[in-house]
């Protein structure tokens, strides 16, 4: 028997009647947003709606760019509630306050937090409504909600009586909303973590039905192509568009905060209008921003100390008695996302609204910001969020959406679709930062690390976008991948030095695990071949098991983390035949990390020519994630994450010229082709506990392959990297 308690809409759920005399529900879990009372005086925002007719829709509140949100969201929510899912319609969430993402604080798509943070609060979504339904059906048939039941969106009383969720919808939104709702033990569950669901989304990406947003039509809509400053920074100086006026079906060429746009009856015609402008640059500060300069101003600022973010024991007097110490400098470059879709938004600005179309990462933020750059109020712009053909983190930022504002407003108020070509994402992208990141060890007599130093130099990110969460010199998310250090040193000191390069940065998948963690892990590797130690035997001597909590990262290396990792360890040395010999020319790899709640051991073989040509063959990974919502799109993510760390390492490399991107296409920004990528990638999840969390998946995958790559090339070679990318020629000159 299930006892219902009240509470007030206040403390926890939220509910209202929709048009036609539905239910409409959405809630708020205690301490999940910043400011309670300002979300309360928002209108209701409801993660699940029922209609009369019986129509179940449930709302998606983060962005779908491939990760499966569209998917694994509902199904928290329909697996309480209890509805067919196979009839379940779905829809982007608008922005609102109670779809704020608690991890992040915003509404907002990244941090691997989607399914992390929905894990809970959407199961009980999906229950309350379900009791509310129940107990509107028990009040109609007078009896008590104790002795019915809801299955696949029917209520079923006494006597086999039997109302649709659709009947009692009205009712139910008049019913006090439960406290302490009980959740399904991860062992009933009939629809989250099985293996024949299918993603939704899937069967209209194949009809070619579904709407990214460089699909979007509005009757009158026109087209913009635009011109930005080749230089980073730069701005128009002047500009003659008298040939571009001339071309067929343009409408209108205006200068906005960022360039000069044509606005045209086609794309087509709006691009070839552009390349015709003749715009003269003000390239400003960064005119003579070149790689050499670049470097030599992270070397520089690295002799700086830099701020402390964590600290134990005397590393410095460890390190001065050490027997021995090892000291590696690991340089990583400049990483574009380069997403399959260009930035493009579609915006309508009129004299009292602005309508702005987007795939967008953070829909909470485009009010504001559109309505800063037209005039008009936050709540007088209607954002609508698409399907995004890749994000990564790029499309956290909404310099794109404010584009596609100013140009519609300045076009006439006119409905403006503005595109970005290959070659505009790619050379104005807001770039994974480049960085130097130090590590020295003491060993003893027994070559046991008894001291570590790390040290790192590079741009902050959130010091450009949220300058706020930046105290003291740290960025938090700087200095993640590194700040849960996992190996069992007693004397440390890990330092972040802060440095603007000129080049615009911004939140690239897995963010600095891709620096921090890739550092380490090959340089736990050096300290395994200066023992004279198996690499995968050496973390598992070395793995903490202690219990210290850490100040950023807020994440605890202790029993549980050292133990998981143990566990990957061991999983992943007898998955891979990590033990057996390999051939001349051919090598093996290994690191491990813990990010985003979830432990991963990859061990990754590759194959070296007498060019250091090198051809990754094989990647074997062993995956501690707790329950997997949907498993297929675990899979295809942790499949995904090893294709993407691959082209980061082999390939990936941003350089600047005179202060101008050179890269401008993937013939010279190079990613893995098909026949690059692995030939065998075997994916191991680990079972969970009952009350298990669940780890994220969409980006620490990334960060582990890199460096299992870099040891095995070792492995294969001798060379040892401290270069990325791995080309054959920094192999060469390794």
């Amino acid at each position: 028997m299930t006892n219902i308690t009240n509470q007030t809409r206040r403390d926890f759920i939220k509910t209202s009647a929709v048009a036609g005399g539905g239910l409409a529900l959405g809630f708020y879990l205690p301490g999940s947003v910043s400011n309670v009372q300002a979300a309360e005086a928002a209108m209701p925002n409801s993660w699940v709606r029922i209609t009369p007719d019986n129509t179940v829709t449930i709302l998606v509140a983060r962005s779908e760019m491939g990760q499966g949100v569209a998917t694994s969201m509902p199904l928290l929510v329909a697996e309480e509630l209890e509805v067919d899912f196979t009839k379940v319609k779905i829809e982007f969430a608008p922005p609102g306050e109670v779809y704020i993402n608690s991890l992040l604080g915003g509404q907002l798509t990244g941090g691997s937090t989607s399914v992390r943070d929905a894990w809970e609060k959407l199961r009980k979504a999906g229950a309350s409504a379900r009791l509310m339904l129940v107990a509107a059906a028990a009040a109609q048939w007078g009896v008590p909600a104790a002795q019915c039941s809801a299955s696949m969106g029917v209520i079923t009383g006494p006597g086999g009586k039997k109302l649709t969720y659709g009947q009692v919808a009205a009712a139910a939104a008049t019913q006090e909303v439960p406290k302490d709702v009980p959740l399904k033990p991860v062992s009933q569950f009939k629809l989250v973590g099985k293996a024949t669901q299918k993603r939704v989304d899937t069967p209209a990406k194949v009809r070619g039905d579904s709407m990214f947003g460089i699909d979007t039509r509005l009757p009158g809509m026109l087209y913009a192509a635009v011109a930005m400053s080749p230089v980073i920074g730069g701005k128009v100086a002047s500009y003659d568009d008298t040939r571009a006026k001339a071309m067929p079906g343009v409408r209108a060429v205006v200068q906005y905060s960022r360039g000069v746009a044509v606005v045209a009856d086609s794309y087509w015609q709006a691009k070839k209008a552009k390349d015709l402008l003749e715009v003269e640059w003000d390239g400003g500060a960064n005119a003579g921003l070149s790689m050499g300069k670049l470097w030599a101003g992270l070397r520089t600022a690295s002799k700086q100390p830099g701020a402390v973010f964590r600290e134990s024991g005397d590393a410095d007097g460890a390190l001065a008695g050490a027997t021995k110490t090892i000291t590696s400098t690991y340089q990583l470059p400049f990483l574009s996302h380069s997403p399959m879709e260009p930035q493009n938004t579609t915006a309508h600005v009129t004299a009292d609204k602005a309508l702005i179309i987007t795939p967008t990462q953070f829909q909470q933020l485009i009010p504001h910001v559109v309505g800063g750059a037209t005039g008009l109020k936050p709540e007088q712009v209607e954002v609508r969020t698409t399907y995004l053909g890749g994000g990564f983190g790029r499309r956290v930022e909404v310099d794109y959406a404010i584009d596609a504002a100013e140009i519609s407003k300045l076009a006439g108020n006119v409905p403006v679709k503005m595109i970005w070509s290959r070659e505009d994402d790619m050379t104005h992208d807001s770039y994974r930062p480049a960085g130097l990141f130090t590590l020295t060890a003491g060993l003893d007599a027994n070559n046991k690390p008894v001291a570590v130093r790390f040290h790192s130099t590079s741009p902050s990110i959130s010091a450009r976008l949220f300058p706020s969460i930046v105290k003291d010199g740290i960025d938090p998310f700087a200095v993640e991948g590194i700040d849960n250090f996992p190996y069992a040193v007693p004397n440390l000191k890990f330092t972040y030095q802060m440095h603007d390069t000129g080049v615009t940065v911004g939140y690239w998948r897995a963010v600095s695990h891709n620096l921090n963690a890739v550092a380490l892990e090959c340089f736990v590797d050096e300290l395994a071949h200066a023992a004279g130690k198996d690499p995968l035997q050496y973390r598992l001597d070395n793995v903490s098991l202690g219990q210290e909590k850490h100040k950023w990262s807020g994440l605890s290396a202790g029993v549980a983390v050292g133990q998981r990792m143990k566990v990957v360890l061991e999983q992943v040395r007898q998955k891979s035949g990590w033990d057996t010999p390999l051939p001349k020319g051919r090598g093996r790899g290994v690191a491990v990390m813990e990010g985003y709640n979830s432990v991963i051991a990859m061990v990754v073989e590759v194959t070296a020519s007498a060019n250091f040509d090198v051809s990754v063959d094989r990647v074997v990974a062993v995956v501690d994630a707790g329950p997997l919502i949907h498993p297929d799109q675990a899979l295809a993510q942790m499949q995904g994450t090893i294709n993407f760390g691959q082209s980061a390492c082999m390939y990936g490399e941003i350089t600047v010229k005179n202060g101008a991107v050179e890269q401008g296409n993937f013939d010279q920004y190079r990613v893995v082709r098909m026949n690059e990528s692995p030939k065998s990638i075997e994916v191991h999840f680990l079972p969970f506990a009952e009350g298990q969390p669940p780890g994220g998946l969409g980006e620490p995958g990334t960060a582990v392959v890199q460096p299992a790559i870099a040891n095995a090339i070792f492995a294969a070679t001798g060379k040892r990297l401290h270069r990325l990318p791995f080309t054959p020629e920094h192999i060469r000159s390794a």
